[in-house]
């Protein structure tokens, strides 16, 4: 049984200005806010400890009113390398990655009727996901991560981050985490209704160094890729070696690409990801 402890959210990121901000900087009625080039979310935090010396801390939101019968559809972010998970909840215009973009989404989301729950990386988010790292990209099972996804999978069927719909799960992420994204339909098959892959392509890929599997799972989720097409970090010939099989293989299949953006989230992202899950979780 993985053990969780819940800690007050003031108690967690007391002096942390990486935690984001508190729930009183956001008008009543809304999840997120901006003022001028800076925009922020309201978030919980719970602890996990999906291993032995593990730490994991998970930021989480639910949307504002009264959740359906069967508990809030769920989206699941996976952050980039190095961008700890608490950079969904807060950025700035000109931040790197697109992360006003990011941060756009998460709010989108919540707007839409989409519980958020974001997990840290190991190393307090200030690493990278172990989808395409070495030994864990072909040998998945018992990976760090992969535990992570036991604890996850146990905390959103519990209640811990709220009332959630086991049967509506999405997920996404950009760069690392849009490779741990992919990996949702490779190692967890069924959990999710759709994905979105963000500026990164196939699981086991890696940048350019990327060879998608001449067969898929069959049950492959609908997926939805943004990428900029001034991407020399995850080229975007990459992820269209990954689009390109699925739709081969019959699965359904959105990229939305942008040509003036490079290794990040694209203006388009919020729009385009609220309405890829929205129809997926009807």
């Amino acid at each position: 049984m993985t053990r969780r402890s819940r800690v007050a959210w003031m108690v967690l990121c007391a002096g942390l200005s990486a935690c984001g901000r508190h729930s009183r900087d956001v008008p009543d009625g809304q999840r997120c806010t901006e003022d001028g080039d800076r925009r922020w979310c309201a978030y919980e935090t719970e602890v996990m400890h999906p291993g032995v010396l593990a730490t994991r801390k998970v930021h989480f939101q639910t949307p504002v009113g009264t959740p359906p019968p069967e508990g809030w559809p769920v989206a699941l972010l996976f952050q980039g390398s190095f961008n700890p998970a608490s950079k969904f909840w807060e950025g700035t215009r000109n931040g790197p990655w697109g992360v006003w973009w990011q941060v756009g989404t998460v709010e989108a989301l919540l707007d839409a009727g989409f519980a958020v729950v974001t997990p840290d990386a190991q190393g307090g988010g200030n690493t990278y996901w172990n989808s395409n790292v070495v030994p864990w990209n072909v040998s998945w099972s018992g990976s760090p991560d992969d535990k992570l996804m036991g604890a996850l999978f146990e905390a959103m069927d519990d209640g811990t981050f709220g009332p959630l719909d086991p049967d509506r799960r999405v997920a996404a992420g950009i760069s690392s985490g849009g490779y741990m994204t992919s990996r949702m339909a490779l190692s967890y098959p069924g959990e999710f209704r759709a994905l979105a892959v963000v500026s990164a392509s196939w699981a086991t890929c890696a940048g350019s160094l990327c060879t998608v599997p001449d067969e898929l799972p069959s049950d492959h989720p609908p997926t939805l890729f943004l990428h900029g097409e001034k991407d020399d970090v995850v080229p975007l010939a990459s992820m269209e070696k990954y689009a390109d099989a699925l739709e081969a293989g019959g699965h359904e299949v959105r990229v939305v690409t942008d040509a003036e953006v490079g290794h990040a989230w694209i203006p388009a992202a919020p729009e385009e990801v609220v309405e890829w899950f929205t129809e997926h979780t009807r």
